[in-house]
């Protein structure tokens, strides 16, 4: 397996995994600045299962979340979902869809996004020394996290986004009560969670 410095020579793609549960304007500005701003070419959103740290967790069905996230990026060519997860063993495991990307992708680097908030918890990762040591980690600032003054390890690269408390928590709170999720959402992804009454009932 190479390592980050002798990856093949190929479009750099960076990897923001997430549950989608919904995806959210945070999501997208955040994608899109790591898309425009670093020196990545493309953001590949990889839409999960199931987190092995949200096991128990009320989710829409994975096809339904992955349909908002089509919805959401529509007409961005910087941005791609994606569905590898979805036939992989659950719960998912990062290096595990790292290592199903390197087997679909071979001519492509991947990079790891990561909140700033995830940065320390990364050694309770399966097979973490491994995630390290084949993959570029870039980590974002996270708010309400202190930005860590210490040196980042090899690999591992922080870099300047935009800060957006917005949490799909708090939107699916809204759907709820019946209060508007105008502008927390694409117009799109609204009109979706409306039409099929998502965390209606």
């Amino acid at each position: 397996m190479s390592s980050p410095a002798s990856a093949p020579n190929g479009r750099k793609v960076g990897l923001l995994f997430g549950s989608f549960n919904p995806i959210h304007t945070g999501h997208l500005i955040l994608a899109h600045s790591m898309a425009t701003h670093t020196d990545l070419d493309e953001v590949w959103l990889v839409v999960s299962p199931q987190s092995p740290f949200k096991v128990g967790q009320e989710l829409l069905p994975e096809e339904a979340r992955l349909r908002l996230v089509q919805l959401a990026i529509a007409g961005n060519d910087r941005l791609r979902a994606l569905d590898v997860e979805f036939s992989m063993p659950k719960p998912s495991y990062t290096i595990d869809t790292l290592d199903e990307l390197r087997r679909r992708h071979p001519g492509y680097h991947f990079v790891l996004l990561m909140g700033e908030d995830n940065l320390p918890g990364l050694s309770r990762w399966k097979d973490a020394d491994r995630i390290l040591a084949e993959n570029e980690v870039y980590v974002y600032p996270r708010p309400g996290v202190t930005p860590t003054d210490s040196k980042p390890q090899p690999g591992v690269q922080v870099v300047d986004a935009p800060l957006l408390d917005i949490s799909a928590t708090f939107i699916r709170s809204c759907v709820r009560a019946g209060k508007s999720i105008r502008y927390l959402v694409p117009e799109p992804v609204e009109q979706q969670i409306l039409a099929a009454g998502y965390w209606r009932t």
